[in-house]
């Protein structure tokens, strides 16, 4: 069983934000804790194992997994999770689908990888604003392009976003996939995302974090945009 370790990012207010590249692609997982142990878990794309014990020797209490899309490197473990705290998964319904499918999550297409296959999401987002999840407030903003139904998780109050594989720094999500669309793509990164404080802190599916005003500033592709 590999070995997942957490990384301390952020603390704002009462939230504090952890984080882990898991498997062969770094898939970023995300899990968000408030100061009674309570978190979220975001994509949980591989290592289910050891993330449960991770999230066990924080003594850390689940009460949702938030997923930003359903493509595998971002699902991998959700059932293992799910499983072993009996908690809800979330996801925009325009993927509903995909989870039971290797073709349309991505899996599919690379032999050397098995094919990831999830049970069915339980809740199903449609043109939600604002989540309450437990105690966790969450603005949700639909940002399709990368995959239909792409979502991004926003804390205001906060100052962050998860926005899975939409925005990353200096880059943007392929749209090569199933469902992908590259005007789409660049249209809710302006209209959703660049549309954020300028300091808002973004983590993305892959890589570092950044923030809209960064890339406003510096990414090639959204240059003209």
């Amino acid at each position: 069983m590999s070995h997942v370790s957490f990384i301390v990012v952020i603390e704002v207010r009462y939230l504090r934000v952890h984080i882990h590249p898991l498997g062969p692609i770094q898939t970023n997982c995300y899990v968000v804790e408030d100061d009674k142990k309570n978190c979220l878990v975001f994509d949980p794309g591989y290592d289910g194992d050891a993330l449960l014990a991770e999230l066990r020797k924080l003594s850390l209490k689940p009460v949702a997994i938030l997923l930003t899309h359903a493509h595998f490197d971002h699902i991998g473990a959700v059932d293992t999770i799910r499983e072993a705290y009996d908690i809800p998964v979330y996801l925009h319904v325009a993927e509903k689908k995909w989870m039971a499918s290797a073709e349309l999550n991505g899996s599919g297409k690379y032999p050397v990888l098995p094919d990831v296959v999830c049970k069915p999401a339980d809740v199903l987002l449609h043109d939600e604003k604002t989540l309450q999840v437990g105690p966790f407030t969450i603005g949700t903003r639909h940002t399709p392009g990368h995959s239909p139904g792409s979502i991004s998780y926003i804390f205001e109050d906060d100052g962050f976003a998860i926005v899975g594989d939409t925005l990353f720094q200096g880059s943007v999500g392929r749209t090569d996939l199933p469902g992908g669309n590259t005007e789409t793509l660049l249209t809710s990164i302006h209209e959703e995302l660049l549309s954020l404080d300028d300091e808002c802190i973004i983590y993305p599916g892959h890589g570092p974090a950044t923030t809209p005003g960064l890339e406003k500033d510096t990414n090639p592709y959204l240059n003209g945009f």
